[in-house]
């Protein structure tokens, strides 16, 4: 081919290589031309060269051909035939150039920037709002676990900063310790694929922090809510039908239903079918994050129709468009029977009951609580739900909570059809 020049570069229509003869100093510059995504035509330099390191043909993109010039090409192929000769690959050298430069700029990236862009990047898909807010109350505000290195840069955290970091709260709060320290791993690890640091993630537990932590485990005994035995879940149902207020119908239908108190003061009359009896619990509002169907028993669905239809909440508030307060149940729960027992515990009354007194399969009361299963006979039922399984286990337990008080040794198994 002729020499090039700036006219003649911008009249060739031929797709495919076109070197440039004009310029000994940067012998393997080509033109190369390719259709464009949009049509027309796409134009960019190309120096082709042999790796002094690896010996094998290589081709260097220079630039597009619009925004590269002919003499900046033949500049940039000089520069690149200089290094090869002097035993260089110019493609590697580039990249160690373009890391060096992530680097200097991720020391002026904060951890606490990485954090916040983490969590904006994730939001979208945590299912839960209060998921998003957790996250945040680690890593932002006066009161956040990592205020100690949000403002350093993220490719200076070390083993060091996070233990200076966890240390503090280890031993006291061992829970939200763990928590926090996931979320910092999973913050440094995002910052690492990034390329904004390089290195083993200094907030990993297997085989390192757990070298110099101890295990939650040896730290904290978790103790289960405190639960009212169920063979005293009768008297006490009598007690509170006798009582006349929003809190008591609240605790009543929480009882029956065998749900967390969270899920039922966040019930709103859009989620209740009282024509099927069925309350359907979104996933956002569900431990498990998945949609949960609570067959009702008439005592259930007796209760919803006495209540006022007061704005959208089942369960409303002393202020207009709120929920019941979260500590309203509790509150009643401790003026009948005193402190210590709690709302939750109400599920550990009725799953020993389903064990002691039914024959309904550990399985269907398990989806009756809403947990996971791993085991794979009970992953079966998880496919689905066993709604009309589930329906005749709640009625009789509607049932069992509606029968006079018995004494543990006289209490007849209930044999609930179920095999």
């Amino acid at each position: 081919m002729a020499k090039m020049s700036a006219v003649s570069v911008g009249k060739i229509k031929e797709t495919g290589y076109h070197r440039d003869n004009g310029d000994g100093g940067a012998r393997g510059l080509y033109l190369q031309v390719s259709p464009a995504t949009g049509g027309g035509l796409s134009k960019s330099w190309i120096y082709r060269y042999v790796s002094p390191v690896t010996g094998k043909p290589r081709w260097m993109g220079l630039g597009p051909a619009d925004v590269i010039g002919l003499a900046k090409a033949r500049e940039l192929a000089r520069t690149a035939r200089e290094k090869v000769v002097l035993g260089d690959d110019p493609i590697e050298d580039r990249r160690t150039q373009q890391a060096a430069r992530r680097i200097a700029s991720a020391r002026a990236l904060t951890f606490g920037k990485c954090a916040a862009d983490y969590i904006e990047q994730h939001r979208a898909g945590w299912k839960n709002p209060k998921h998003a807010a957790q996250w945040k109350s680690t890593f932002e505000g006066d009161n956040a676990t990592t205020r100690a290195i949000n403002d350093l840069p993220v490719a200076a955290v070390d083993t060091a900063l996070v233990l200076k970091v966890l240390r503090p709260i280890w031993l006291k709060k061992p829970e939200s310790a763990g928590r926090d320290r996931g979320r910092i791993e999973r913050v440094l690890a995002w910052a690492t694929v990034s390329e904004f640091r390089q290195g083993e993630n200094p907030a990993r537990w297997r085989g390192h922090l757990s070298e110099m932590l101890p295990a939650k485990s040896k730290i904290h005994k978790v103790k289960p809510h405190k639960a009212v035995p169920y063979v005293e879940v009768p008297g006490f149902m009598a007690d509170l039908r006798d009582r006349d207020s929003v809190s008591a119908r609240a605790l009543e239908f929480t009882v029956l239903s065998a749900t967390r108190t969270n899920e039922t003061i966040g019930a709103v009359w859009d989620e209740i079918d009282m024509q099927k009896k069925v309350w359907t619990i979104p996933a956002v509002r569900m431990k498990a994050e998945r949609e949960h169907r609570v067959p009702l028993s008439d005592r259930s669905v007796e209760i919803l129709k006495g209540l006022p239809r007061e704005g959208k909440y089942v369960f409303p508030g002393g202020k207009a468009n709120k929920p019941l307060s979260n500590m309203a149940q509790l509150e009643l729960l401790k003026g009948m029977i005193g402190n210590g027992y709690t709302v939750h515990g109400f599920r550990s009354s009725f799953r020993d009951w389903c064990k002691e007194q039914t024959n309904f399969p550990r399985e269907i009361a398990e989806l009756a609580l809403a947990h996971m299963v791993a085991d794979k006979s009970e992953a079966a039922y998880s496919r689905g739900d066993a709604l009309d399984k589930r329906r005749l286990l709640m009625a009789a337990w509607a049932k069992y909570c509606a029968t006079k008080p018995l004494k543990a040794a006289s209490v007849t198994p209930i044999r609930g059809g179920m095999s």
